[in-house]
């Protein structure tokens, strides 16, 4: 029997809505706010809303709420669009709050007609004083007796540059008693001369963010408008605006947003680490933004897979970021490309072998039987890791020792002869000798040893610079100490370069982005710092969890 899925919350209302006629089909939308770089959160919640479009063969539109213009840049809208690409999604219209900017006017305006709106000359900080506090009731204004002839006026003044930034804002005219703050007579309205990366100099006034969004909602017939939950106390509002001026029904439903470990959420203060350059840039593979995931090397079937295993939840909670990185292992397991690979290189010369350069066969990938082989070139003077030779090695160690024996990856067992030090007792060298009859595939020498190191020649390994990332921040729950500063936090090991690595050539084949599997090492990909100069590749994560708490 085909197991069945269990539906999510979201899935069981969307699913009721279909039987029951309530909507013949859905339509969903992604509504980013472009002032900075999308994160794996919004990657949770471009998976949701796009995910129940392909699923219920409905519609999922991408929209700007672009209602802040002081904060936003195209910059941003253009990141925002190819996040959502590079995720595997298309969108069925792509839409602005902006574009409604003239109809939420004509609404505003008749909201005031109404007397359900007015225009408040208090400043904000009166504002927030008539308010009150969550268990002693607001005050009115004394402005909300307005006239609505007076208040229609003073809003046309406003629209037209009449009144000075800060002189007034319009507010909803709903309960200053009530138990929900949000509906203490919100501002919906407020004058702010600032262009626009939209609609430029045309408006000086913007409605709020929690205004316009259900108007855009409902114009667009937005059937199910997903949000995170600190959005659940402001549900009355958009409730209210679109019971009010008689709007599309759209509905708002709030799940769990996602918080990981490890890892700091909030826009600003990533914003913050940008500006202060703490990290650099957006795209930083410290960061969990969207891109800078991507520059890590991070796939978009991994973070889909992420999102799907994490689930939907209507209670916030804690996400292991050792799941993300289980979910990227698992995918790059099956698809990276293998390579060797010395990040501490350690010359051996092999005495006894011939100067002429021969090749091996190695495996591209063992999981993957259609990958194939590659040829790679093995001679006389080649590069292992340091740590894989020792002097005096710990019980259990399998590599080389002093007259002891190892094979080399695909090639041939090797017996260590001799030790060259500098004046400083550091080892710089290694000679031994190479046993013909050895070679893998045609071993015919009758030696057993237990280990195997990975190697490069020195005659063809590209020389490259490796990037080592660890967590950003050194607790579970940066954001989480009321008490303490989150950049107090900061690892400061999170970034460390190894200037001087070797590869085998084949590297040479592959291109920016791609990602890689460093024998023994973990995964990487192949940085956009890379020229014709520099290889640059970046550690996306380790072959097995490794962070030390």
């Amino acid at each position: 029997m085909e197991d069945v899925k269990a539906l999510n919350f979201i899935e069981e209302i969307i699913e009721n809505d279909l039987e029951t006629g309530i909507h013949a089909h859905i339509i969903t939308r992604f509504p980013p706010e472009p002032n900075g770089y999308l994160h794996i959160g919004h990657a949770k919640s471009i998976c949701l809303n796009f995910g129940l479009g392909v699923k219920y063969q409905g519609k999922t539109n991408l929209r700007f709420d672009d209602t802040n213009p002081a904060k936003e840049d195209i910059e941003y809208v253009d990141s925002i669009r190819e996040d959502v690409r590079w995720l595997g999604f298309e969108w069925s219209d792509e839409r602005y709050a902006s574009d409604y900017f003239d109809k939420i006017y004509d609404l505003t305006v008749e909201l005031i007609k109404k007397g359900l709106a007015y225009v408040d000359h208090s400043t904000a900080e009166e504002i927030a004083h008539m308010k009150g506090t969550p268990t002693q009731a607001g005050v009115n204004s004394p402005y909300r007796k307005r006239s609505v002839r007076e208040n229609v006026q003073l809003f046309d003044d406003m629209k037209n540059g009449k009144l000075p930034e800060g002189t007034c804002v319009v507010r909803a005219k709903i309960d200053m008693a009530s138990p929900n703050m949000h509906m203490r007579d919100p501002v919906i309205y407020r004058i702010k001369f600032a262009h626009h990366h939209q609609t430029g100099d045309k408006w000086c006034i913007y409605p709020m963010y929690d205004y316009a969004h259900p108007i855009s909602d409902a114009i667009e017939h937005i059937t199910h408008s997903l949000c995170t939950l600190e959005f659940e106390v402001h549900r009355p509002l958009y409730d209210w605006t679109i019971e009010n001026l008689d709007l599309y029904p759209s509905r708002q439903i709030e799940f769990a947003r996602l918080n990981l470990t490890y890892t700091i959420m909030s826009k600003r203060k990533l914003m913050q680490l940008v500006q202060e350059k703490v990290v650099k840039g957006w795209d930083d593979p410290r960061l969990p933004t969207i891109s800078g995931l991507r520059r890590r090397g991070y796939t978009p079937a991994s973070l889909r897979e992420f999102s799907q295993r994490i689930g939907i939840a209507k209670r916030d909670n804690m996400i292991d970021v050792s799941l993300l990185e289980f979910c990227i292992r698992e995918d790059l397991n099956k698809t990276a490309q293998r390579l060797m690979a010395v990040l501490n290189p350690l010359k051996v010369i092999l005495i006894n072998y011939p100067a002429e350069t021969e090749f091996v066969d190695l495996e591209n990938n063992q999981e993957d039987e259609h990958a194939g082989k590659r040829k790679v070139p093995f001679s006389r003077e080649i590069y292992i890791e340091h740590e894989d030779f020792m002097e005096n090695p710990p019980k259990g160690y399998h590599r080389l020792t002093p007259n002891g024996m190892v094979r080399l990856k695909g090639a041939y067992i090797i017996r260590h002869e001799n030790t060259v030090k500098d004046a400083d007792g550091n080892i710089t060298e290694l000679h031994c000798t190479y046993i013909k009859e050895s070679k893998s595939g045609n071993d015919q020498s009758g030696l057993k040893v237990k280990g195997v190191s990975h190697w490069v020649s020195c005659e063809t390994a590209v020389r490259a610079e490796c990037r080592i990332y660890d967590r950003l921040f050194t607790v579970e729950s940066p954001e989480g100490d009321k008490d303490r500063h989150f950049l107090e936090f900061l690892n400061t090991e999170s970034l460390h370069v190894l200037p001087h690595i070797y590869v085998e050539p084949h590297v040479k084949n592959l291109k920016i982005g791609q990602q890689i599997q460093f024998l023994r090492h973990g995964y990487f990909c192949i940085d956009p710092d890379t020229n014709s100069e520099q290889w640059v590749f970046n550690r996306t994560v380790t072959l097995k969890e490794s962070f030390k708490k």
